[in-house]
């Protein structure tokens, strides 16, 4: 076969290479535009003093160095904030797996009505997240809620005070429901096509050799699905850790800030207290403890393939 057919005057090989980076064009100048320059600007912005003054008369912010991450530091807002990210991410990544495994494996064994079940229940993931929040703070509403109506009727109206998403305790918990709620879906059906790859042949020989179902589970389901649990847990990971609306709408961040996050302070900071600079402060701590959360992650599900 002749490879050194010219096209436009250059050689075929040169000429792929050419339509590739044209193909890859647009979704390039859409990553710098939309995605590594505001990051680059947030950054810089975060050591700057800037207010709403600065952007009304348009005079660029006054450098003042770690200023406004040590001001974070020193008020206390920074690390509770951190500690309910983190309590968040890890909480619903760990039960989301937990669950959307175990409904993946039901659905896999061909029980009646499992293609029923796959067609409707990816209603919740494609609900807006506000409405997904306002459905669940309705349904916690401490008066005429639903979960208040459930457990009036199992205790027999006995528990007079049921408010969720009013008590620092209970909040979280709330909110991690309603994420559970939305996510839980599309984390089945990626595991359940995981579920796919997994040879029936090699089940069943395991089967015959002995091998119980928890055997076969932990020893040949989980290794061939690897590649489909790595995406599925880092998209659940980068999802919960940017989780803004859900918070918002159910608490704003209360009650006693106990659901205030990262996102909830990042807001608060620059759009509450009109403090560009300091916002911009946590979203880069924000920022870069993701990426930490999500290298980790990596490297631990890298080692365990070696």
């Amino acid at each position: 076969m002749n490879t050194g057919v010219k096209h436009f005057g250059l050689k075929r090989h040169t000429a792929d290479k050419l339509f590739s980076l044209l193909l890859l064009l647009p979704a390039i100048i859409t990553t710098f535009a939309f995605i590594l320059i505001p990051v680059i600007d947030s950054i810089y912005r975060s050591f700057l003093e800037y207010r709403v003054r600065n952007i009304i008369s348009g005079e660029p912010g006054e450098w003042n160095n770690f200023a406004n991450y040590l001001k974070l530091f020193s008020n206390g807002k920074l690390v509770p904030s951190m500690i309910n990210t983190l309590t968040f991410v890890f909480g619903v990544v760990i039960a989301q797996f937990v669950l959307g495994m175990a409904l993946a494996l039901i659905l896999n064994t061909g029980i009646k009505g499992s293609r029923f079940i796959r067609s409707i229940m990816m209603v919740p993931w494609v609900v807006p997240t506000i409405i997904s929040g306002l459905v669940w703070m309705w349904m916690f509403q401490a008066q005429y809620g639903l979960v208040k109506y459930l457990v009036d009727v199992v205790t027999g109206g006995r528990v007079t005070e049921f408010a969720i998403l009013n008590n620092p305790a209970t909040a979280m918990f709330g909110v991690s429901c309603a994420a559970l709620w939305k996510q839980i879906p599309l984390a089945t059906l990626l595991l359940l096509a995981g579920l796919a790859n997994v040879p029936d042949d090699m089940l069943e020989a395991a089967k015959m050799d002995g091998a119980n179902a928890v055997q076969r589970f932990f020893r040949i389901t989980l290794p061939y699905m690897k590649s489909v649990i790595k995406v599925t847990v880092s998209m659940s990971i980068i999802e919960n850790f940017k989780q803004f609306p859900l918070f918002w709408t159910m608490t704003g961040g209360g009650p006693n800030n106990s659901t205030t996050t990262m996102a909830i302070l990042s807001y608060r900071e620059a759009f509450v207290s009109n403090n560009f600079g300091s916002g911009a402060a946590v979203t880069t701590v924000w920022m870069l403890m993701m990426v930490v959360v999500v290298f980790i992650f990596n490297r631990i599900f890298r080692t365990s393939e070696v």
